[in-house]
């Protein structure tokens, strides 16, 4: 897999051409399922009770007979957990019973908006609302032992014939709503709903509540596979953070593995040297086709430029390096023809 396939595509990227402030709310998560394991990461039906300790906390998730709510229906609870910040930040009144709109909430976690979209939409808030916690995490000071579902209640206002839902009425769970009031939460990049895998979204949610705006944040690769919650081996979880490392597609953070730690740092404070910088491969016809645009220039020494350029402008993900490069050298040769 490449770092290009590792994100999902900007399924939506003039969204804020035509949508109103609801989709200019900031995506908050909540601190106490960043840092505890209680979404699935399974891709299918994952009808297992799970149980997790960790010094004094303990959680227990058990399935409905849809199966545990996954890492992917989080981004639902995201959602309504954004729009609730976002009226208690502007000081407007709050409620625990939402109204949504169901095509805003697929645009603005970039999922589709098809019918199949909305299908699946519609199993997220079932195994939500069936999957049930029994914790003793504390919410807003308290440290309660409870049994609750995440979102206690919800149903379709409205539907249309082609089974796409226009209107959503979502009440979400005491818990979650304590967690709102006492504003324990922490934003996350929107690039989060484009990561294609549920280890990847786990451990970015690890990262972003352990390092923060640190410039670097360490743990022990097995303490790191207990807290993500992923039921893989140990040696293929150690690979699936290897790879991550490789691609560096993590929001905020780039990843490192030396020998059984993960090192994590911070992008907004780390600058690459020369060395640790993976350029745009170019292959043998892109050479040939800058000589022909820019005649008489020496095309390594154009490279370098490119290379310059493409750091300088914050190394953008290139689908077509080499029409990249071909592009730059024709401007160039425009601009100063070489004699």
């Amino acid at each position: 897999m490449t770092a290009k396939s590792a994100l999902l595509p900007q399924r939506h990227p003039n969204h804020d051409l035509f949508i109103c402030d609801v989709l200019d709310a900031i995506p908050k998560d909540d601190m106490a399922s960043m840092e505890h394991p209680i979404f699935s990461l399974a891709t299918k039906a994952d009808t297992r009770i799970l149980r997790y300790e960790h010094r004094n906390v303990v959680v227990e998730i058990a399935p409905s007979v849809r199966g545990l709510a996954t890492i992917y229906d989080k981004d639902i609870l995201i959602y309504c957990i954004s729009q609730v910040m976002a009226k208690k930040n502007a000081g407007e009144p709050l409620a625990q019973t939402l109204h949504l709109n169901a095509h805003e909430l697929l645009v603005w976690t970039n999922r589709e908006t098809s019918g199949d979209g909305y299908r699946r939409l519609k199993e997220a808030f079932e195994r939500l609302s069936g999957t049930r916690i029994t914790t003793n995490i504390k919410a807003n000071g308290e440290e309660i032992t409870e049994g609750f579902g995440l979102i206690e209640s919800w149903r379709v206002v409205r539907e249309t014939k082609s089974g796409r839902m226009s209107e959503l009425k979502v009440r979400l769970s005491d818990w979650v709503y304590r967690i709102i009031q006492g504003s324990e939460v922490l934003t996350l990049s929107r690039d989060y709903f484009r990561l294609r895998k549920p280890i990847d979204r786990r451990v970015y949610e690890l990262a972003r509540k352990h390092c923060g705006e640190q410039d670097e944040w360490k743990i022990g690769l097995e303490l790191l596979h207990k807290k993500t919650g992923a039921s893989s081996h140990y040696r293929e979880f150690k690979s699936m953070i290897r790879e991550l490392a490789q691609h560096d597609h993590l929001p905020d953070y780039r990843v490192a593995l030396e020998d059984e730690m993960v090192i994590f740092r911070n992008r907004m404070n780390w600058q690459p040297s020369k060395a640790e910088i993976r350029y745009p491969v170019l292959d043998a016809e892109a050479y040939h086709d800058a000589k022909l645009v820019a005649p008489g220039y020496d095309v390594y020494y154009l490279e370098q430029e490119w290379r310059d350029w493409w750091v300088d402008s914050g190394m953008p993900e290139l689908g077509f390096p080499g029409r990249a490069f071909v592009g730059f050298c024709k401007k160039r040769h425009q601009m100063k023809p070489n004699p």
